[in-house]
């Protein structure tokens, strides 16, 4: 599996006289009183021009719009790119998800030119990291399996420049080194998500898993299905003997010296999902190689948090199985025995991801981590209640807030949801100790008090622990939008990365 090439990112002081690059970006907000110019490098003169055309133009300065003019005589770029901001008030700061949104937009969509120039309101190095980042994110293309007699797509931007005030300032190079590991973190995961079942399935991701973390302080270990039969795991196997490709558990280590903190994750990796026996429709199943999103996530989170030197000790453990019907695939009313001993009853076999993830949370409970996360494309239900573009989070409360509020940071959007007690007695089994599928209304809650029951105690006190249900957001099934392309998002990444450096911050 090929990656996904990175675009070259430099940064530049605030005269855009001296930007070399096919299409220089302003930035145009919307204001009661129509579009305007925000902190426009051009001249006074320019600018007025520019504004002046704004009706002519159809330019409204709404967010995902992006108007192309000829260049100008004061300027060495061959195009100005206005892009939207959406509203904007005069004396307050564009939020850095605004920034970058926009810089994400107008680099997707100036695909096709090969130098693009970003001089948006961005004078902090927050601001200037924000729009390097948006960028990286949206100069992302998955083309590995077209041939080339196919139509050619319109290749990524391949050079970016932020245009910034903050060039000088010392903070920034880290910052931008923050934004080209986040950028490439969350591409990676998409390139996952959008691999074909044809190429990737438990043994393939494996692989892909080993190779990512080459050259970085990460271990890898991976359980075959021998060894996962030898070791208890019954929710792996159990979903994945369906398949002629049997399942596989991957678990990455980075430990580094001094770490203040110990935290775990564990992410769905059920590279495709035909629901089993309890076979999906048709329609129901043209996304679902997307259903390993949550351990693309993980995946990738530990290889930032690597990357970036966090002395944060993390490990990841990924629940990879294929879950297909056949002579041997598990049958609605099997019990199976989970990691640890745990019994399930298996009322409907497309209730598949939390039976690995039983196993998964159970197995990473054993080593005692700090806070336990779990990343899954898990329910249906958590899209009818949040729609397409907004991930749920579940859990002990203090790890559940932080999650949120470590999202709201990266720009993610997480909504915290309850997990009503007496949703646990629709998961009674009469043969069991619990049962796989339980009260269909708030199906994403019940699925979540159904994981809750894997997570495992420190001296009789349950392991802190969220949930993140990231089914609808992981895959686009729409147009690109700001940052996201069609198909896999990366949507998780960043909250992650940016939860265990909160949890750094806490500490310090």
């Amino acid at each position: 599996m090929s990656k996904a090439s990175e675009p070259d990112l430099q940064v530049l002081s605030r005269d855009v006289r001296k930007v070399a690059a096919q299409a220089l970006v302003v930035g145009v907000g919307q204001t009661p009183d129509g579009p305007v110019l925000v902190d426009s490098p051009l001249s006074p003169k320019t600018s007025s021009a520019v504004a002046g055309s704004f009706g002519l133009l159809g330019v409204t300065g709404a967010v995902d719009q992006v108007v192309r003019l000829p260049g100008l005589p004061e300027l060495d770029a061959e195009m100005l790119v206005l892009a939207g901001l959406g509203p904007v008030s005069a004396g307050e700061p564009l939020s850095t998800e605004a920034l970058r949104r926009t810089a994400g937009s107008a680099v997707r969509q100036l695909a096709g030119t090969e130098t693009v120039a970003l001089a948006l309101p961005a004078a902090s190095v927050a601001d200037a990291a924000a729009v390097a980042e948006g960028a990286l994110l949206g100069a992302y293309s998955f083309t590995e399996h077209r041939s080339s007699h196919a139509s050619k797509m319109p290749a990524p931007v391949s050079s970016i420049t932020v245009v910034t005030a903050a060039a000088g300032e010392p903070a920034l190079k880290p910052a931008l080194e923050r934004a080209r590991v986040l950028g490439r973190a969350v591409n990676s995961t998409r390139s996952l998500v959008n691999q074909p079942p044809s190429h990737l399935y438990p043994e393939t991701f494996a692989a892909a898993a080993r190779e990512a973390a080459r050259g970085l302080p990460v271990k890898v270990t991976v359980w075959d299905e021998k060894k996962l039969e030898r070791e208890g795991f019954g929710g792996i196997l159990g979903v994945g003997k369906g398949s002629s490709r049997p399942p596989r558990l991957v678990k990455l280590e980075y430990s580094p010296a001094r770490a203040k903190a110990k935290l775990a994750l564990v992410g769905k990796g059920i590279t495709f999902d035909s629901g089993g026996l309890s076979l999906k429709p048709a329609a129901g199943m043209q996304a679902m190689k997307s259903d390993m999103g949550g351990a693309a996530v993980v995946l990738n989170a530990l290889l930032a948090i690597a990357e970036l030197g966090l002395p944060v000790k993390v490990t990841s453990w990924l629940c990879l199985a294929e879950n297909m019907p056949s002579g041997t695939a598990q049958r609605p009313s099997d019990v199976m025995t989970t990691y640890g001993g745990r019994t399930v009853e298996v009322l409907n076999t497309d209730a598949e991801g939390r039976l690995v993830m039983a196993d998964g949370l159970a197995v990473a409970s054993e080593e005692s981590p700090d806070v336990l996360i779990d990343v899954a494309t898990l329910t249906g239900a958590q899209m009818i209640a949040l729609g397409n573009r907004v991930s749920a989070v579940m859990g002990e409360d203090g790890v559940r807030d932080a999650v949120k509020a470590a999202a709201d940071r990266a720009g993610e959007l997480f909504w915290p949801m309850p997990l009503p007690e007496e949703l646990r007695a629709s998961l009674d089994s009469a043969t069991a100790d619990i049962a796989n599928i339980g009260e269909r209304f708030g199906g994403m809650m019940t699925a979540a008090v159904f994981l809750r029951e894997f997570v495992g105690e420190v001296d009789g006190v349950k392991i802190p622990w969220a949930h993140l249900d990231i089914a609808g957001p992981a895959f686009n099934e729409g147009k690109p939008y700001g940052y996201t392309p069609k198909e896999g998002t990366g949507v998780a990444v960043r909250t992650l990365v940016s939860y265990a450096e909160d949890v750094l911050a806490r500490t310090a």
